[in-house]
């Protein structure tokens, strides 16, 4: 199932098209607000954003800014009652991929969710190049100074998720998450060997996760 992160708020709205967007099979999270959609985009993964311009604490245009500078390339549609071009303009200059004017037609948005999703689908078939100093990953296969190294699929994994959040406690139940047997110890074991292999700086946050610095 497809899962969407909804930026309004307007709480009647908000409901509504949650209502209408689980009905045609899409999981949905609300944030009303600017701070709780960047706590909500750290923790979870989303096929995309829906994001709505004015919001009581911020700018959905500055969200998005912020998303796009940290490497986030999610999906996004903004919706808005502001119809000037100037708005659209920094909207799409955000990052945006599609923008609709309230008041809309729930049918017109949910043609326009399948085409976001359906591009981003057909993206993600090729394996994404990702670098971080002088480790470079392509095509499942990690590069040290142009020389491939020895890392099992579990460790090149927890490799590519810390190079894509680089800067940033990863927490460690995003770890688990890719483990056939979670634990703290299997955890510790694997990342101390990543370490020995890469000789990157990647430091423990006590009770918290891991970080590449």
């Amino acid at each position: 199932m497809k899962r969407i992160l909804l930026v309004e708020d307007d709480t009647v709205l908000a409901n509504s098209l949650v209502r209408y967007l689980k009905m045609h099979g899409y999981d949905v999270d609300i944030a009303k607000s600017y701070y709780e959609a960047g706590d909500k985009t750290f923790e979870n993964s989303y096929d995309l954003y829906i994001l709505d311009i004015n919001l009581k604490d911020g700018s959905g245009i500055n969200l998005l800014e912020d998303l796009r500078f940290a490497d986030d390339k999610t999906p996004t549609i903004f919706i808005s009652a502001l119809r000037d071009s100037k708005t659209v303009v920094k909207g799409f200059n955000a990052g945006a991929e599609d923008y609709i004017k309230k008041p809309f037609d729930p049918d017109e948005l949910l043609v326009r969710i399948k085409v976001r999703i359906e591009s981003k689908t057909g993206r993600e078939g090729k394996e994404e190049e990702i670098s971080y100093k002088y480790i470079t990953i392509r095509e499942n296969i990690a590069y040290k100074n142009g020389k491939p190294l020895d890392l099992t699929p579990l460790q090149l994994n927890f490799l590519k998720k810390l190079i894509k959040n680089q800067g940033r406690v990863v927490p460690k139940e995003k770890f688990f998450e890719l483990m056939e047997q979670p634990s703290d110890l299997g955890l510790r074991v694997t990342m101390s060997k990543i370490k020995k292999k890469t000789e990157l700086n990647i430091k423990a946050v006590r009770g918290t996760g891991y970080i590449l610095q």
